[in-house]
């Protein structure tokens, strides 16, 4: 799908991923439905991009129905971009239920909620994609993230599955899955450092991945390092020694880290 002139509703635009896809987007002459929680920061990005025509529709969607006023507000979309996430870290007894409901709406309910909302118009005007990201936390199982792993397992599964619904009608699913991402995400976040020897990406080369899944259909695109992209692969072909190596002491003492320093924003 050529992005130039369509209309594209990206979530959780204010982030950094958020910033670097909207920044992508807008590049390629695409006009943004920017969503997040923060207005402030949503009219100032709108005001920041390339080209015209770019609105803003803040919305919080850890409550629920929002993903479904939004998706009404958002009207005739060409493109939806899943990006807003939440951590989802820590042992699971430390989550209040609010706050696992919370992470779960926004992770996982909230992107099939808009898929729902929008694919009957994609479907009607025979035209549309919808980018869902992911992680390579949703191949892979690491410490102190259940709760992460089973949105990102759970969001990739559900995006396979609509692809293989929507794919014969003309309208493109796609995933986008980062690895350890310098500038943003969860490391960013938690002030925690990566595991030497594994490499980062960078917000821009999300974006590009984003661009290229929508421009040529792609099915998924995994964004790090070849290293980390081959531990996921086998993960996925071997997840009982994946997870006794991630269980070891490094992958241990990397996940705490990243969870204590992720506890104020569960």
């Amino acid at each position: 799908m050529e992005l130039a002139g369509k209309t594209a509703l990206l979530t959780g635009a204010t982030g950094g991923l958020g910033r670097a896809i909207a920044e992508a987007l807008a590049g390629r002459g695409a006009k943004l439905v920017l969503s997040g929680r923060k207005a402030e920061a949503l009219e100032e990005l709108a005001a920041e991009l390339p080209g015209e025509g770019h609105r803003v529709v803040p919305s919080d969607l850890a409550e629920p129905g929002a993903a479904e006023k939004l998706a009404a507000e958002a009207g005739d979309v060409d493109v939806l971009v899943a990006n807003a996430g939440l951590p989802g870290t820590g042992r699971l007894p430390e989550y209040t239920s609010e706050r696992l409901e919370g992470t779960l709406r926004v992770n996982l309910e909230a992107p099939m909620h808009l898929a729902r909302a929008l694919e009957p118009g994609m479907v009607e005007r025979g035209k549309g994609h919808m980018v869902f990201i992911s992680s390579l936390s949703g191949k892979s199982a690491t410490p102190l993230s259940s709760v992460y792993n089973a949105t990102k397992f759970g969001l990739r599964g559900f995006a396979l599955g609509l692809r293989a619904d929507l794919n014969p009608l003309g309208i493109g699913v796609s995933i986008v899955s980062p690895g350890t991402i310098r500038e943003a995400g969860m490391y960013a976040d938690s002030g925690a450092d990566p595991i030497p020897g594994l490499g980062t990406g960078t917000p821009q080369q999300v974006a590009a991945a984003v661009v290229k899944a929508i421009e040529r259909n792609k099915v998924e695109i995994s964004v790090a390092p070849v290293q980390q992209r081959l531990l996921a692969h086998f993960a996925l072909a071997s997840p009982g020694i994946s997870v006794k190596v991630a269980s070891g002491e490094a992958g241990q003492k990397a996940a705490a880290s990243v969870a204590s320093g992720q506890t104020d924003k569960r």
